[in-house]
């Protein structure tokens, strides 16, 4: 084996890849670059069309992902200035659940000239969330049939997912459906594209792929749900599967070619970028919550033993890191909903102040919110602009911003947004302890933990210190550990972290007397959370469904 031998981590996000360059001895990042999607994310308008998208769509264009291949790899080998023959493996990882109908090849079919206008022939994003009919449907008749998977998920099947999705293609446009061979996720496709091998993640299939013990919803279960889905595993899913950190193939000529690096080194099985973060924060027992925060967030951990949590995403044996199981949770907004603050509701005056300082609108605000009293803005918020993955999953639920007078000011309700994120996320940590799967430790990850006034507000909500991994790249990091793993460079990820991961403990130590004053809030946002969310008031779903019908008699109009 090369001496210090050197991983590539590649991360793809919502919005851009990074990749870094990672010494596999002690995991040292050399370099790393970004690429932004051209295309970024496609919620109004269809690429290269022109024509109106619906609500709660989010599409992306497959080809951008390969830009990161092309760019962000090579310039991570300049910046890092590696001998690409130092590199053994390369790993990489992808949000979830993000889907994409194939052809057998694996050609998406957005790329055939017959399927170009189509938008269910595209990439569809994690936050596609059009498909929550189809999941309303699929968790009725999971709970009348009592199917023993449905306790996995805490009890409700979310339209993020990848069957709601499907069912979706099927429904909306059958000739799609007839013509996609494989529905893949990304995380899979994008190594098919570096290895030519197609190789199902255990990450993915067990948490959005509803496999459970060996298997997925029966044929009887899906031919209830409409009488053409009965084969959608045996026609259009099933695959083999690769363990995590396992070797899914090696890097073929044309990606050689792409990416500067060398043929035939090993690349690692696909994983979600919540998931391969736990390992780079040191993760691998039992007890230690991992938030991956960025434009969502999504919270992994470990547990010793199998408990039904309420409104998880999901538990998935070795889901994580093997002999444990592994919990997902998560929150479908937060950076998001920051950055749509942001946009759309602040003055034009502080974004003239924010540049007279030097500040980004996100700094300026922070500094502005962070001279506050707890509570001191009178208001209280509902983190649901993207909808509740967690522990509501329930996408047509909205956001909701309460006490608000002709006084607010804009610092006032970006610190009520802040909160309320920090408010959704003791909701799960909650749900995890009441059901058994205790949290011991907190970490964050992902480039919010960069501020402090949410840190601080975290600590506060939580009652507890906030740890913060080592890694500004903590996804990439995560997957450059998984390729020294499929390299052979370690026998499994426990031993890779071990010797590559970081964390920094109790950066962040939560004040006595903000921690009393966000009880308070805590208890009255638990009541509107209860309120709206769990049927005492089901405006937020008519306002939803007027929403979407009047999208659709103007798309029919045009």
């Amino acid at each position: 084996m090369t001496e210090d031998p050197l991983v590539v981590g590649i991360d793809f996000g919502t919005l851009s890849g990074r990749a870094i360059v990672v010494r596999a001895a002690d995991g040292a990042e050399l370099g790393g670059a970004a690429f932004e999607y051209p295309h970024g994310v496609a919620d109004r308008i269809l690429p290269g069309t022109g024509s109106a998208l619906p609500p709660d769509w989010a599409l992306q264009v497959p080809s951008d992902y390969l830009g990161v291949l092309r760019h962000a790899v090579p310039e991570a080998l300049a910046a890092a200035g590696a001998d690409p023959s130092a590199v053994v493996g390369i790993g990489t990882d992808f949000t979830a659940c993000t889907m994409v109908p194939t052809t057998s090849d694996g050609t998406p079919l957005c790329e055939l000239p017959e399927f170009a206008g189509n938008p269910h022939a595209y990439v569809k994003l994690w936050r596609h969330h059009a498909a929550q009919p189809q999941a309303d449907r699929i968790n009725v008749l999971a709970s009348e049939r009592g199917e023993k998977w449905l306790p996995r998920y805490g009890g409700l099947i979310s339209a993020e997912w990848e069957f709601a999705k499907a069912l979706e293609v099927l429904e909306d446009a059958p000739e799609v459906y007839a013509a996609m061979r494989h529905w893949v996720e990304l995380a899979d496709w994008i190594v098919w594209r570096l290895t030519g091998n197609y190789v199902r993640n255990a990450c993915t299939a067990g948490y959005k792929g509803i496999y459970q013990d060996g298997g997925y919803p029966d044929a009887g279960f899906l031919r209830a749900l409409n009488p053409a889905f009965g084969g959608f595993v045996t026609d259009k899913l099933a695959h083999p599967l690769g363990r995590l950190g396992a070797r899914a193939g090696v890097l073929s000529a044309e990606a050689a070619g792409w990416t500067g690096l060398p043929e035939g080194i090993a690349v690692a099985v696909g994983n979600v970028d919540a998931h391969v973060t736990a390992p780079a924060a040191g993760a691998v027992r039992p007890g230690r919550m991992v938030a991956i925060m960025g434009t969502s967030t999504c919270h992994v951990l470990n547990g010793a033993e199998l408990r039904e949590v309420p409104g998880m995403c999901g538990v998935v044996d070795g889901g994580i890191v093997p002999g444990l199981w592994g919990y997902e949770a998560g929150q479908s907004g937060v950076g998001d909903i920051f950055g749509w603050f942001v946009r759309s509701a602040v003055p034009p005056e502080y974004h003239e102040s924010a540049r007279e300082r030097g500040l980004s609108v996100h700094e300026y605000l922070t500094l502005l919110a962070s001279r506050q009293e707890v509570g001191e803005h009178g208001l209280l918020a509902l983190d649901w602009h993207s909808g509740n993955r967690s522990v509501l999953v329930d996408h047509e639920l909205s956001g909701l911003v309460l006490g608000q007078t002709l006084a607010t000011r804009a610092e006032d309700g970006y610190r009520a947004l802040l909160e309320a994120t920090a408010f959704g996320t003791r909701k799960i940590v909650e749900a995890f302890t009441g059901a058994g799967v205790p949290v011991t430790e907190f970490v964050v990850a992902g480039g919010l933990a960069k501020n402090p006034l949410l840190m601080q507000i975290y600590a506060d909500v939580l009652g507890m210190p906030l740890s913060v991994i080592g890694s500004e790249q903590g996804p990439a990091l995560g997957s450059a550990m998984h390729a020294a793993v499929a390299a052979g460079v370690y026998r499994d990820i426990g031993a890779a972290a071990a010797a590559m991961g970081s964390v920094r403990t109790g950066v962040h130590r939560p004040v006595a007397r903000n921690v009393e004053a966000y009880e308070q809030l805590y208890a009255d946002y638990s009541t509107l959370h209860d309120h709206f969310g769990r049927g005492a008031n089901d405006v937020m779903h008519r306002l939803a469904g007027r929403r979407r019908e009047l999208a659709s008699v103007r798309k029919g109009q045009n």
